[in-house]
């Protein structure tokens, strides 16, 4: 039996979930930022993620256990595109780039 307020709810966080995801393509599209492309990824997987527990356990008669599974493993790999976005590739500067870059914003280095 399908709970209307936990539908509603679901497909809320879907929207929202998906609309976070089409802004960070935007910004891909305008910046050509593969930071932005793996955010927009990973949102758009945690977005599945927000849906997919009620589909196999309503729909697909999977038990909770393995609805539940299935959808919190989704988010987490959404999650960890997320952090990849956050901390894996630096479009094409080395680490050390990318440290005096942020010296110099902050003032740290030639004066501030």
């Amino acid at each position: 039996m399908m709970h209307i307020e936990l539908v509603i709810a679901k497909a809320v966080t879907m929207a929202i979930g998906l609309l976070i995801a089409g802004t960070a393509y935007r910004g891909y599209r305008r910046s050509g930022s593969e930071a932005m492309l793996y955010l927009a990824v990973g949102f758009a997987i945690i977005s599945l993620g927000a849906v997919i527990e009620g589909i196999l356990f309503d729909v697909l008669h999977f038990s909770i256990f393995w609805a539940g599974t299935v959808q919190t493993s989704i988010v987490a790999v959404g999650m960890l595109v997320i952090l990849y976005s956050l901390y894996g590739r630096t479009n094409g500067y080395s680490p050390d780039e990318l440290r005096r870059s942020d010296r110099r914003d902050a003032g740290g280095e030639n004066g501030g």
